[in-house]
């Protein structure tokens, strides 16, 4: 079938918009890349656009050469890893057992979760909880109060009640299987589109957590990547030298600055290329129903 003229002119436009909207979206990331290869005098002038000028690696010498950054990224590693999978081992279970006809009770535990989505204790009373517990500058300060997202909660529940019917269940308990063993070995294997998806939103969040390790944590020796990035910034801001090692110090805390938003987003980004489409699937489904 041919198309028409009009039709013609529509796609042409979509697709016109859609390369419009990448380059919005991916000319950022590329030109902090190549300013952090370049003269930081001549990206404040505004003339590095395509390619650096003055191609150098000054910013990500000076970065590297601070061990706290291997200290920081090794921390927040383990932050990221642990905190994901408690973040799992709490939400697919109870976004399952929200997901059942049969379970009693699950609108009230629902509505109860959802009012925690628009309405918090604030961040005293949550810093005088933490304190009681005995959470201070510990890594468990910035995993379990976060144990849950009632986000990524929502779009679990509406995947298994999408997918997995309760007539598969029904057939399961029959054949004398547990809710345990059928929520292990049929519900998980099922449902990797989830769970990668989940897992990607958490994993997102524990490595750009900023705000909760600043609060919470004191030793240095337990400081994220984030935290790092932040103080090293900051020193080399902040030295009183004379005007001449002055200009020195702006130059490289200039070149820094782009090198510290590559070297913290890069494994982020990298991650993200190869679960693109499960990130898709996953606001696509929390986006239908809830």
């Amino acid at each position: 079938m041919r198309e028409s003229k009009g039709d013609k002119a529509f796609n042409i436009t979509i697709n016109f918009l859609v390369v419009v909207l990448i380059v919005l979206l991916v000319y950022p990331l590329y030109f902090v890349m190549i300013a952090s290869f370049s003269n930081p005098d001549l990206t404040n002038e505004g003339k590095v656009w395509i390619v650096p000028k003055e191609f150098n690696f000054d910013g990500y010498k000076a970065l590297f050469e601070d061990s706290r950054l291997w200290v920081g990224y090794r921390n927040t590693i383990i932050y990221t890893i642990s905190g994901t999978l408690i973040n799992l081992f709490c939400t697919l279970p109870a976004a399952y057992a929200l997901s059942r006809k049969k379970f009693l009770g699950k609108r009230l535990i629902y509505n109860f979760m959802l009012f925690t989505m628009f309405f918090s204790g604030g961040l005293i009373p949550t810093y005088l909880l933490i304190k009681q517990l005995g959470f201070l500058d510990s890594i468990w300060a910035l995993i379990l109060p976060n144990a849950v997202s009632i986000w990524n909660l929502i779009i679990a529940k509406t995947y298994f009640r999408e997918n997995i019917p309760e007539e598969l269940a029904d057939a399961a308990f029959i054949d004398g299987c547990s809710h345990f063993k059928f929520f292990l070995c049929i519900v998980l294997p099922l449902s990797s589109v989830i769970i990668i998806a989940v897992t990607l939103f958490y994993a997102v969040s524990h490595w750009n957590g900023f705000f909760n390790a600043l609060i919470y944590i004191s030793s240095q020796e337990k400081i994220p990547l984030q935290l790092f990035l932040r103080d090293i910034l900051i020193q080399q801001q902040n030295v009183s030298v004379s005007p001449e090692v002055a200009d020195t110090l702006r130059y490289t805390a200039n070149l820094v600055q782009y090198a510290m938003i590559v070297v913290s987003s890069a494994p982020i980004i990298i991650l993200y290329v190869f679960l693109q489409k499960y990130f898709v699937k996953g606001i696509m489904i929390g986006s239908v129903k809830g």
